[in-house]
């Protein structure tokens, strides 16, 4: 059975860090490309971060550009997202999502507020 779960959210101050991660069981792991998407309340989904099936290049949406790093474990079979310089257009729920052709996994997501 599949599973993608992600841990790390939490209530931080602007300009402050957190750090998420996904652990992916049920599926070969080293075969998928590995994203996170958030959603902003009362938004739609909105595409953060991608990085490859063997790591060899990451992608980033232009608003978390610089400030966001996404890196994948293969021993662990997880994803991470480390988050620096949070603002408050920065809360939402974080998605972790693993995509190999038409196979695509969700998880249910962890909530980040950055909030003073």
């Amino acid at each position: 059975e599949v599973h993608l779960v992600e841990s790390g959210g939490g209530l931080v101050q602007p300009g402050g860090s957190l750090r998420l991660s996904c652990a992916a069981s049920g599926f070969t792991y080293s075969y998928y490309a590995m994203s996170w998407v958030r959603q902003a309340p009362a938004k739609g989904l909105e595409w953060v971060s991608t990085i490859r099936d063997d790591g060899s290049s990451t992608r980033y949406a232009d608003s978390v550009k610089g400030r966001f790093t996404i890196s994948r474990d293969y021993v662990k079979n997880t994803v991470s997202l480390q988050m620096n310089s949070l603002q408050s257009e920065d809360t939402a729920v974080y998605y972790c999502n693993a995509k190999y052709g038409l196979l695509e996994y969700w998880g249910p997501g962890t909530e980040v507020t950055v909030s003073s």
